[in-house]
């Protein structure tokens, strides 16, 4: 079969440009065969990392068709199959079926798909992604485990670094303090590792403002482009769920934003947005600066009639706070 390949084409610090190739290709043929049959036969200049060819390595990482993934994995037939669940009239559009092949985001491009990955390794340096055991006497010979222990450790260990969730990540793109799903979920693997001594100190740095967990957006992307299913969301609100279990909802609005949210939902079975933005901003009225930056926009939704005068519990708030009480008691 014929297809159309468009691959963004870039020099470092000049305008990129989309180049388009023919190919003839079998479905079964992944993106990196192509990538390889374009370099070898159409245009050598071509720049792009690969390695492994099995999924192991995490080199090819890079965007096909607006959504970041392994060209070693993904294959011709179940890109195209992909496309026409998300637009069937583009096929019937254009006589010949394309892929359009760039550079992972969040990170600035070399050339062609190949990027600088600096800011991706320097943030999971950040995290201190190595087990600590200065606090104990070193053994004779090693630390053991329990299956049990070690079975904690099996999906955070899958991560092969390919930079698929970084490029993804809304809050990364927009805070450059944020470290990254990545260095977050090998965060959560020192955390559950019972061999590490240094969890505290971990969970107070993890804490530290947006740059830690609590400026992670939850917009899923991270784990719905993870090649091997690590989740990192996942990972994140486990971190999330340590820190809330040793913190009290008045040493910073991020916990009190979690805390009252949950409260609220018990209590009423939705969130009453008149406490809501009280006791997180103002801290249940602690925080005089908080309250007075209240002030402007309660009184734009009072002139506007968008004020909640009373507050009216939903339906079925006693089997709500029932699961929430369930899953709480489950974790404890």
């Amino acid at each position: 079969m014929e297809i159309i390949f468009k691959i963004y084409r870039q020099q470092q610090n000049s305008t990129p440009v989309f180049q388009t190739f023919l190919l003839q290709v079998e479905p079964g043929n992944t993106i990196l065969d192509c990538l390889n049959q374009i370099k070898w036969e159409q245009d050598g200049t071509l720049a792009f990392r690969k390695n492994c060819r099995n999924t192991i390595c995490g080199s090819c990482g890079m965007r096909i068709n607006g959504r970041s993934a392994l060209a070693c994995k993904e294959n011709v037939g179940s890109e195209l199959a992909r496309l026409a669940k998300i637009s069937s009239s583009k096929a019937e559009t254009n006589p010949l079926p394309e892929m359009t092949i760039a550079p992972l985001g969040n990170m600035p491009v070399i050339k062609d798909l190949v990027v600088d990955m600096s800011s991706f390794w320097n943030n999971l340096e950040a995290v201190a992604p190595y087990v600590s055991t200065a606090a104990r006497q070193i053994p004779e010979r090693e630390f053991l485990q329990t299956p049990q222990e070690r079975s904690l450790l099996d999906q955070t260990g899958n991560c092969i670094m390919c930079g698929a969730c970084y490029s993804e990540c809304n809050a990364r793109e927009i805070n450059s303090d944020f470290v990254g799903p990545h260095a977050l979920a090998k965060a959560y693997r020192m955390v559950a590792d019972s061999r590490d001594t240094n969890t505290e100190n971990r969970l107070e740095n993890y804490n530290e403002g947006t740059k830690g967990v609590w400026g992670c957006t939850r917009c899923f992307y991270c784990d719905s482009v993870c090649p091997m299913e690590v989740a990192p969301l996942e990972q994140i609100t486990k971190i999330k769920q340590e820190i809330l279990d040793r913190k009290q909802a008045q040493d910073s609005r991020s916990i009190r934003h979690r805390k009252v949210l949950v409260d609220l939902v018990k209590a009423g079975g939705w969130i009453d947005e008149r406490q809501f933005g009280l006791n997180v901003v103002g801290n249940y009225f602690r925080d005089l600066r908080g309250l007075l930056s209240l002030a402007p926009l309660g009184l734009r939704m009072l002139i506007r009639g968008k004020f909640p005068l009373s507050f009216e519990p939903s339906e079925g708030t006693e089997q709500v706070r029932s699961l929430i009480e369930s899953v709480q008691e489950k974790e404890v």
